[in-house]
């Protein structure tokens, strides 16, 4: 019955946030008339009207929105509930779902599973590819457990009441120019030093087109952008073609094939992305949930500096003053 209401509740919730049946339908992977359905059963349960039509579109009332409120606290109260229960199984069992970017997948993901498999057999274990955003609409509709993301200015603040959010690292961002750039010559540059070349990014919607324009912003310029790809295999590749230059997530390698050469930044600033472990508010204390958690964090201490491949090395100069 309670997972019923808290469905019901999310549906709310999503509406909310997308502003349309349809935006909320699709981010619940549900038609729009399951979803008119579900906050139309949750306004009777209670007895009170939680949506206002006008025109063709819907909005809440005052009364949905108290609603809402309460709701979060029953989300959370219900995530403790299970995680006190299954506190009290014998063994570690079930399934832990974890989500994250593909960097974080690899990185950290792979090797935690690694270790929870030798220590929790019983324990099954799914992991799913999705950018940040995604990754806590999965938390939302309990389709994952663990999200690894990054923060962006759009991610829920860290006193969201949904979620719990854990910093897992700092991973600094080095410039990847071709071998023979003048830039890899001294081994390290100033991210300034770029701001004449042609830029290859990842796309738009990926979150760390958004680090790589904060980061020139700071920097004093605006990047030229003259490629786009989704997978930094490819955006690599490009920059060993001599295409252009572009910002690399020092935990990203890079092919030994690919002739690139990854420059470590100095100077102001040195751009770095963090990311950080969430999970749904409640949550961490489940069995499962807080051995995943461990798990990420101990690979994630191991990582902190993560080794660059030969091919990548810098020149062993010391940066001038």
């Amino acid at each position: 019955m309670v997972e019923a209401d808290l469905r019901r509740l999310s549906a709310l919730r999503a509406l909310a946030e997308h502003g349309t049946v349809t935006a909320a339908a699709t981010a619940l992977h549900l038609t729009p008339s399951a979803v008119s359905q579900q906050i139309a059963q949750l306004g009777r349960e209670v007895g009170v009207t939680l949506l206002r039509h006008e025109g063709r579109h819907v909005r809440l009332t005052p009364a949905a929105h108290v609603l809402l409120e309460h709701g979060e606290v029953l989300r959370t109260q219900w995530e403790r509930a299970k995680a006190d229960l299954a506190a009290h199984a014998a063994g570690l069992g079930g399934t832990l779902r974890l989500c994250g970017v593909s960097s974080a997948v690899a990185a950290l993901a792979a090797p935690a599973v690694t270790r929870l498999q030798r220590t929790h057999p019983r324990l099954q274990t799914r992991i799913t590819e999705e950018e940040s955003a995604d990754c806590y609409q999965l938390l939302l509709t309990d389709e994952a457990d663990i999200a690894m993301v990054l923060p962006t200015p759009d991610a829920p603040s860290t006193v969201d009441p949904r979620f719990e959010q854990q910093p897992l690292l700092d991973d600094p961002l080095d410039l990847l120019v071709p071998r023979g750039h003048r830039l890899a010559e001294e081994g390290y540059a100033e991210l300034a030093a770029a701001a004449g070349e042609p830029w290859i990014v990842k796309k738009h919607n990926n979150d760390t087109y958004a680090l790589l324009t904060v980061a020139c912003a700071a920097a004093g310029f605006t990047p030229r952008v003259t490629h786009e790809v989704k997978e930094w295999y490819a955006v690599s590749a490009l920059v060993g073609e001599g295409l252009g230059v572009c910002l690399l997530p020092r935990m990203v390698p890079v092919p030994s094939t690919h002739r690139v050469v990854r420059v470590p930044l100095h100077g102001e600033p040195v751009p770095s992305r963090r990311l950080i472990a969430c999970v749904r508010r409640g949550s961490a204390g489940h069995p499962v949930v807080a051995a995943g958690l461990s798990a990420l964090h101990r690979v994630a201490a191991a990582d902190e500096e993560p080794p660059r491949p030969p091919s990548a090395r810098p020149s062993a100069r010391t940066p001038r003053p």
